[in-house]
C-alpha cells in the first residue's frame, strides 16, 4: 500500500499504538481475574483445611430403601381366631340350656346361685349390643366383635338384645336361638339368663363373662 502523505503515516502509527494499548489492557484484565480466582481458592483451602479427593468408587452412596412397617400378623390371627372361634350355626345348644321359668345357661362348674344373682342384677351391665335388623351372618359377626371388645375391656356383664321376633315371618324370634348357641360356644361366657322385663324380657339376654386376672368372681 502506497502512502499518499505524511498524514497517512501518522494515522497508521496512531492506530498501532491504540491496538497495543487495548491488547495490554485485555492482558491486564485476564491476569487480574486469574489472581482473584487463585485468591478465592486459597481462602477455601485455609478455611476447610487439607482436602483429599474421594476415590471414584466412594462417590456414590447407596441408601437402603425404607423398610415397610411391620405387619401385626399375630394380632390379626388372634382377632380372626376370636372372631370365628366356635360360633357355628350347626351347634345344638338345646341340651345345655336350663329350661326353667326363664331360659338360662351356666357353664359346667358354675352353680345355680350365679344365674340367680345374674337375674337379680348383682352385676352391673357394662355394655350392650342390639342385633335388631341384622341378617344372620351380620349378627354373628357383630356379636363376635362385641364379645371380643368386651373381653378386652375386662367387662363382666353385658346385655345382648336379639329381639322377640314380632317383625319376623310367623312372628318367630329368628335370632334368639342363634344368639344362645353362639354365646354358649364362646369360652369367655360363663352364664346368661333371660333379661328381666324392664331390661328387655324375652327379647334380650344378660351375659356374665369370665373375670379378668385381677377381678375375682363375686
Amino acid at each position: 500500500m502506497k502512502l499518499k502523505s505524511l498524514k497517512d503515516l501518522q494515522h497508521i502509527q496512531q492506530k498501532l499504538v491504540e491496538d497495543q494499548k487495548l491488547a495490554a489492557a485485555q492482558e491486564a484484565a485476564r491476569v487480574e481475574l486469574e489472581l482473584k480466582a487463585a485468591a478465592e481458592r486459597d481462602l477455601f483451602v485455609r478455611a476447610a483445611g487439607a482436602v483429599n479427593p474421594m476415590r471414584a468408587q466412594h462417590r456414590r452412596v447407596h441408601l437402603a430403601p425404607d423398610q415397610p412397617p411391620p405387619i401385626p400378623v399375630q394380632q390379626q390371627l388372634d382377632d380372626q381366631r376370636v372372631l370365628h372361634e366356635a360360633i357355628s350355626d350347626e351347634f345344638d345348644a338345646g341340651t345345655l340350656l336350663d329350661v326353667d321359668d326363664a331360659l338360662s345357661f351356666r357353664r359346667p362348674g358354675i352353680g345355680t346361685d350365679v344365674t340367680k344373682r345374674l337375674r337379680k342384677g348383682d352385676w352391673s351391665i357394662q355394655g350392650e349390643i342390639d342385633l335388631h335388623g341384622f341378617r344372620r351372618e351380620e349378627a354373628r359377626e357383630a356379636l363376635a366383635e362385641f364379645m371380643r371388645d368386651a373381653h378386652r375391656r375386662g367387662w363382666r356383664c353385658v346385655r345382648v338384645v336379639h329381639g322377640k321376633g314380632l317383625g319376623s315371618p310367623g312372628k318367630t324370634p329368628v335370632l334368639k336361638g342363634r344368639v344362645q348357641s353362639w354365646l354358649i360356644q364362646k369360652n369367655e361366657v360363663l352364664a346368661f339368663v333371660q333379661a328381666r322385663g324392664d331390661e328387655g324380657g324375652a327379647g334380650a339376654l344378660v351375659v356374665l363373662l369370665k373375670p379378668g386376672l385381677a377381678t375375682p368372681l363375686r
